[in-house]
């Protein structure tokens, strides 16, 4: 059996089957993990989402903000964005279907030794708290109160973690960490507006992955979201959005016995869209 770990696929189905072409991908003996956005900007969304469901339980997938901008939108609580490229799912047949599929994925996962998240983790944050949060958004996402919480779910504030939290706070909190982060302080304050590379930091502000103390260094976390960072493969952090969608390369990462033991393969995407269209 062989493991990977997909980056961004943002709606670029031809991509994502010449990529699990390339890999030799056997859902009867192999495992996919795709660390979010599925959907929007690339122009084969419904597709992508297709051909996920039916992998079955050989392709686990991780929720990210544009996955729950879907949700908001086929909800009628956020106007599509003028670069979304969602109609092929809101206006299919199976829609139903498609968005109940969407909102019973997930938001973290822990797994053959890797911590996955889509955006990121806040610094005072265990893997196992991780873990219990996400499993909060996900019981709303997956309940009734659905709609209540789309509503709610956007803005950047509060913008840091506290256990007293509760409610929407609570919820937003953790959804822009886990599905937006890319830039906090020690303290954990997210900035949430920077979405350029690593030069590209606010004064007081590093990397998630590089603040001091972090409480989940002691685990390998795999994320997208971060198309302007790219491939990051370190022992303690893979990154794998490459920015398919903007006409980079779709990545998938075979795992190994360990770090530097990891097998990259890529294919290029035909897309051309600016990285924040």
């Amino acid at each position: 059996m062989s493991l990977y770990l997909i980056g961004d696929v943002q709606g670029c189905d031809s991509a994502l089957g010449r990529l699990l072409d390339a890999v030799g991908f056997s859902p009867s003996r192999d495992m996919v993990y795709l660390l979010g956005d599925l959907v929007n900007r690339g122009p084969e969304s419904a597709a992508v989402l297709r051909r996920l469901m039916a992998l079955g339980g050989s392709a686990r997938c991780l929720l990210g903000n544009h996955d729950l901008s879907l949700l908001a939108v086929a909800h009628g609580r956020r106007p599509p964005h003028r670069n979304d490229t969602l109609d092929g799912i809101l206006m299919a047949a199976d829609r139903a279907a498609l968005i109940d599929w969407v909102r019973h994925q997930r938001m973290a996962l822990h797994a053959h030794g890797l911590l996955m998240v889509h955006g990121g983790v806040l610094p005072s944050w265990t893997v196992a708290q991780t873990l219990s949060l996400a499993g909060e958004v996900e019981a709303v996402l997956r309940s009734p109160a659905l709609a209540d919480f789309l509503q709610e779910m956007y803005g950047n504030e509060p913008d840091h973690w506290d256990d007293s939290l509760t409610g929407a706070n609570r919820l937003r909190v953790i959804v822009n960490a886990l599905t937006r982060l890319r830039f906090c302080t020690p303290l954990g304050v997210m900035d949430l507006k920077t979405s350029g590379g690593l030069d590209t930091a606010p004064p007081g502000y590093l990397p998630w992955f590089d603040v001091p103390g972090r409480r989940t260094a002691d685990v390998t976390v795999a994320f997208g979201h971060w198309s302007t960072l790219g491939l990051l493969l370190r022992p303690d952090v893979l990154s794998l959005d490459t920015g398919c969608v903007w006409g980079g390369c779709l990545s998938a990462l075979r795992l190994g016995a360990g770090p530097g033991h990891h097998e990259l393969i890529q294919v290029k995407c035909d897309q051309s869209q600016k990285p924040g269209e």
